[in-house]
C-alpha cells in the first residue's frame, strides 16, 4: 500500500486504494462495470429466445448446449491464462479485453444469427470479465473487508438482471427486436467506452511491468500447469472440486432453465421477466445483507456449506416442481444460494498471495467456464435423447393456458 496514503483514505480503504501516478481505483468502477455488460446481456433474455429456436427449429435444446459448451470450455482455457497476464501486466487492459469480447456477439443478433451463435462459441477465450474485476477487487480491499465487497459486485450482476429483461420485453413486444438489440449494443459500447475512458489500473506499479514486451514463460501462464499447481494447495484444490461439483448442475440448469419456463410450465415472456426480477431482487438482499451477517457470525467455510444447502434444496424443488407457484417458491431458494459464489471467491482470495490474484481467480472462473459448457452440453444430449422438441411441447389448442402473470 502506498505510504503516503492518508488516514481520510484509510477510513475509506474498502472503496478506494490509491497509487502515485495512478487514480483512484474504486470498488464502484468494478461495479459499474458489471451491471452495464450483464444489464445489456439481461435486455435479450426474451429476443435470444426467440432467435434460438427461429435459427436452430430441430434440435434447439441440443443446438443450445453445443454453442454453450464450446464457450465454457473456450473459458476453461483461457481464464487461468488471462488472471496469470494481469498478474504481470495490470488489469485494465484485460478487463477492457474481456469486456469487448463477451459484449461483441449482442449486434449479430439481428445482423446474422448465424454468426451471432458461432461469436458467442468463440468469445468464452475471453468472456471472463468476473476473475479480471474479481482480481481488480482484491487489489482495492483489504481482507477482512474482501468477502463484502465480492458480495457487492455478485450484487450488481443481480440487479442488472432486476429490470432488464422486463425492460426487454416489453420493447420487444411494442417495437420489435431490433430496437432491443440496438439498444443493448448501445449499452455495451458504453461500457467499453467506460473501462477505456474512466476505470483506472488497480495493480500497484511495483508489482506490475510497465513493458509489454517482458517475457512471460508458458508454464507461468499454461492453464493446466496452473491446474497442477492448484494441486498443491489442498485448500485450493477442495474449492475447486467444490465450484466444479456444485456449479454443474446449475449450470445445465440455467442454460434450459428460461425455455423450461416457457414451453413445460407455460410461463408467459413477461411471467419469466417478473421471475428474474423477483430472484435478482432478493439476491440483492442475500448477497449485501445476509452475506456480510453470515460472514460474520459463522464464517467463510460454513457460509459457503449454507448456500450449497440452499442450492441443493434449489435444485430438487425445480427438478419435482410442476406448477407455477413452486417455481416461485423455488426462485425465492435459489436467491438465497446465490451468496455461495462470493463467499467462494472471498475464501480463495484468502489463500493466495496479493501477486497472485489474478491466477487464483482466473483458476475459479476457469472451472466455472467448464462447468458453462458441461453442464448445457450435458442437459442438451439429455433432451436430445429423450425427444425433448421445442415443437413438440406448444400449447394444445384451446387448452387454458396456466395463471402465471403478476
Amino acid at each position: 500500500m502506498n505510504l503516503e496514503k492518508t488516514a481520510t483514505d484509510a477510513a475509506d480503504i474498502m472503496l478506494v486504494r490509491s497509487s502515485h501516478g495512478r487514480g483512484r481505483a474504486r470498488v464502484t468502477h468494478a461495479v459499474v462495470v458489471i451491471f452495464l455488460e450483464f444489464f445489456a446481456w439481461g435486455l435479450l433474455t426474451t429476443p435470444m429466445l426467440t432467435v434460438l429456436h427461429e435459427t436452430f427449429p430441430q434440435h434447439t435444446f441440443l443446438m443450445n448446449g453445443l454453442v454453450q459448451g464450446v464457450k465454457g470450455f473456450l473459458s476453461f482455457l483461457s481464464a487461468p491464462l488471462i488472471g496469470a497476464l494481469s498478474d504481470i501486466w495490470g488489469r485494465k487492459s484485460f478487463l477492457l479485453m474481456t469486456v469487448f469480447f463477451t459484449c461483441a456477439p449482442i449486434p449479430f443478433m439481428r445482423i446474422s444469427p448465424w454468426w451471432y451463435f458461432a461469436l458467442i462459441s468463440v468469445s468464452g477465450i475471453f468472456a471472463v470479465t468476473f476473475s479480471v474485476i474479481f482480481a481488480y477487487v482484491a487489489d482495492i480491499t483489504e481482507e477482512h473487508e474482501r468477502s463484502t465487497a465480492y458480495g457487492l459486485v455478485s450484487a450488481t450482476f443481480a440487479a442488472s438482471l432486476v429490470t432488464s429483461p422486463a425492460i426487454g420485453a416489453y420493447l420487444s413486444s411494442q417495437y420489435g427486436d431490433s430496437l432491443v438489440v440496438l439498444i443493448a449494443t448501445v449499452i455495451a459500447v458504453a461500457d467499453i467506452a467506460f473501462v477505456f475512458f474512466v476505470v483506472p489500473e488497480s495493480l500497484p506499479d511495483k508489482m506490475r511491468l510497465t513493458s509489454w514486451g517482458f517475457p512471460i514463460s508458458w508454464e507461468q501462464a499454461d492453464p493446466f500447469a496452473s491446474l497442477r499447481r492448484v494441486g498443491k494447495d489442498t485448500t485450493v484444490l477442495l474449492i475447486c472440486v467444490t465450484v466444479f461439483l456444485s456449479y454443474l448442475p446449475e449450470a445445465g440448469q440455467y442454460s434450459s432453465f428460461f425455455l423450461y419456463l416457457k414451453q413445460v410450465i407455460e410461463f408467459s415472456p413477461a411471467a419469466i421477466a417478473a421471475f428474474i426480477a423477483m430472484v435478482g431482487i432478493l439476491s440483492i438482499v442475500a448477497q449485501t445483507l445476509f452475506l456480510s451477517v453470515l460472514m460474520r457470525t459463522i464464517g467463510n467455510k460454513n457460509t459457503v456449506l449454507l448456500g450449497l444447502g440452499f442450492q441443493l434444496f434449489q435444485l430438487a424443488w425445480y427438478g419435482f416442481g410442476s406448477e407455477p407457484w413452486m417455481m416461485w417458491a423455488a426462485g425465492t431458494v435459489a436467491a438465497m444460494s446465490s451468496i455461495t459464489f462470493p463467499a467462494v471467491s472471498a475464501l480463495v482470495s484468502h489463500s493466495a498471495s496479493p501477486d497472485q490474484q489474478g491466477v487464483a481467480q482466473g483458476m475459479i472462473t476457469g472451472i466455472r467456464g467448464l462447468c458453462n459448457g458441461l453442464g448445457p452440453a450435458l442437459y442438451g444430449f439429455i433432451f436430445f435423447l429423450f425427444n425433448v422438441e421445442l415443437n413438440d411441447m406448444e400449447p394444445v389448442a384451446g387448452r387454458p393456458a396456466k395463471s402465471t402473470e403478476v
